[in-house]
């Protein structure tokens, strides 16, 4: 299967007195972002915790009355913080600088390409465009991506699909022009 993704994937950055025919190395800086879930998304974890506390608490009153809300209340807590984990970094280094997805992490001077996946086509390109051997963090409350094609021969990895608020800041972190700032 074919894939054009030439409208999204801008020229790699240089110095503007360098030739393009020879690399450089991206200028990489620092860049970090948790990708936490919606507040109103704890408002509503808590509100069903607390419906289904009251309905186990019509069945049994008595002693055991508040029993239901120490063990239920704590769910949605635990859970709304275990989806907010995901942390999207870069750190610069000796070595030309890291990303860092997760536990995940992908030298920079490994990046061939980088491109923005606005919300719009984000369907398509966890759709049927998809390469199964892509590494992928999607966050669905999260509307955009950034595309990482890779250039490591011995990576059978294709490319990142990467969910992020903020895709061209983290794309100018890792040393990449895009169209839109």
């Amino acid at each position: 299967m074919h894939r054009d993704y030439s409208g999204y994937v801008p020229a790699k950055p240089g110095p503007a007195n360098q030739p393009p025919s020879i690399p450089s190395a991206p200028e990489v800086r620092s860049y970090s972002e948790r990708l936490r879930v919606p507040l109103w998304w704890w408002g509503a974890g808590l509100a069903i915790a607390i419906l289904l506390a009251v309905e186990v608490n019509m069945g049994a009153p008595g002693l055991v009355a508040w029993l239901p809300y120490v063990l239920l209340i704590p769910f949605p807590a635990w859970g709304l913080l275990w989806l907010s984990r995901l942390q999207v970094e870069v750190v610069p280094g000796a070595g030309g600088g890291e990303l860092r997805v997760g536990r995940a992490h992908l030298p920079v001077e490994a990046i061939a390409r980088v491109a923005v996946v606005p919300a719009s086509a984000k369907s398509a390109a966890l759709g049927r465009q998809l390469d199964p051997a892509a590494f992928v963090q999607n966050r669905t409350w999260i509307g955009p991506m950034l595309l990482i094609v890779l250039d490591d021969p011995e990576d059978p990895t294709p490319y990142w699909l990467v969910s992020t608020r903020h895709p061209h800041d983290l794309a100018a972190a890792l040393g990449w022009r895009t169209t839109a700032s």
